[in-house]
């Protein structure tokens, strides 16, 4: 008799892709690491399938138009204005122009002509800088400044030793009494972070200006104060012709000033330092040029800086300020930060 055959002859045993192991276990497939992919298309999108317009055109999400108009906004540079920049220009002449004369009144026993016309200018630097800044508190921060200025004069004038340690004592205590009073108001107790820098820079502005009557007292100071003050005067006004006339190349297209200004105006300074300084008695060409380089550097970077400050906060979206008093600020910084840099060479050098 022969055996029957098995219904499953015929067939292929491996027809299912299962290979018998080693020991006989059959292994599985192995998964797919790879992206699903059709036969004839790309390989299939993750998230959220896009809606398609009408005529089969994928629709555009925000974000995608979003991306396109970062990419294509161009930043306009600002525009500069001529008039304004020789305005500018004028204003800075004429603060040079009345400090220089002032400082000539000043001698021994006579400062008190000398002091009020300090004191004058930093009533105006007071006005312009709190009107271009506006701390909170405004009126406060302007009152504890004018106050700290008088008390600075007074003692500039009235102190035995001729030195800079009693304006250090009343910088430090305005800036405190001013941070306080911000305190003490609960509006102005929010805002108290982002106003220590502005009432730091309006008190320590006036003191340095109060340091001018310590140099007119000690000897050859009024001729430092005439080089130096020259110096910053020439510079920043010639800086700010040049933009006027050649604003170019342009620091940044937000600031309407040019690095043709700066450099042109701080090496006309210092020429004019170094030629005054070969008619006065206590100076040399050389030094003249040298304490006119280190006050005309310092006057035109510090203008700079205030249309960099100015521009940061019409990026930052706050509301533009006085007219006046944001064109003012530039000058009166440079005036007041050559004052310090002023003394500090009168000391090192002479």
């Amino acid at each position: 008799m022969f055996p029957s055959t098995s219904s499953e002859a015929g067939r292929d045993p491996w027809a299912d892709d299962v290979h018998p192991g080693p020991a006989g276990r059959a292994h599985p497939p192995a998964p797919r690491t790879g992206p699903d992919v059709d036969d004839d298309g790309p390989p299939a999108r993750r998230g959220r399938p896009r809606r398609l317009r009408r005529g089969g055109e994928p629709a555009r999400r925000p974000d995608d138009e979003a991306v396109d108009e970062l990419d294509e906004e161009e930043i306009e540079p600002v525009e500069i204005r001529r008039p304004l920049a020789l305005t500018v220009a004028g204003f800075a002449a004429l603060l040079g122009v009345g400090l220089v004369l002032g400082a000539q009144t000043a001698g021994p026993g006579h400062r008190l002509p000398f002091a009020l016309i300090i004191f004058g200018v930093q009533l105006i630097f007071v006005l312009a800088w709190t009107m271009a800044m506006r701390p909170p508190a405004l009126l406060l921060v302007a009152l504890t400044s004018a106050v700290v200025a008088a008390a600075a004069d007074v003692a500039a004038v009235q102190s035995d030793v001729a030195g800079l340690a009693p304006l250090g004592y009343l910088a430090a205590g305005g800036f405190l009494l001013g941070v306080l009073g911000q305190l003490v108001r609960r509006v102005d107790r929010v805002r108290v972070t982002d106003s220590l820098g502005t009432t730091l820079l309006i008190v320590v502005g006036v003191v340095a200006f109060a340091t001018l009557i310590v140099l007119s007292r000690i000897p050859a100071g009024t001729q430092a104060i005439t080089v130096c003050l020259t110096a910053t005067g020439v510079a920043l006004t010639v800086a700010r012709i040049t933009d006027a006339v050649l604003p170019w190349p342009r620091l940044a297209p937000q600031v309407p000033r040019g690095a043709a200004g700066v450099v042109i105006g701080a090496m006309v300074g210092t020429l004019a330092s170094a030629v005054l300084g070969s008619f006065l008695v206590s100076f040399t060409p050389t030094s003249g040029a040298l304490i006119g380089l280190v006050t005309a550097a310092t006057a035109v970077l510090a203008d700079l800086a205030v249309g960099y400050a100015e521009a940061g906060r019409l990026m930052a979206g706050e509301p533009p300020t006085m007219w006046v008093a944001r064109h003012m600020q530039g000058p009166l910084g440079g005036f007041a930060l050559a004052a310090p840099a002023a003394y500090a060479m009168c000391v090192l050098f002479l």
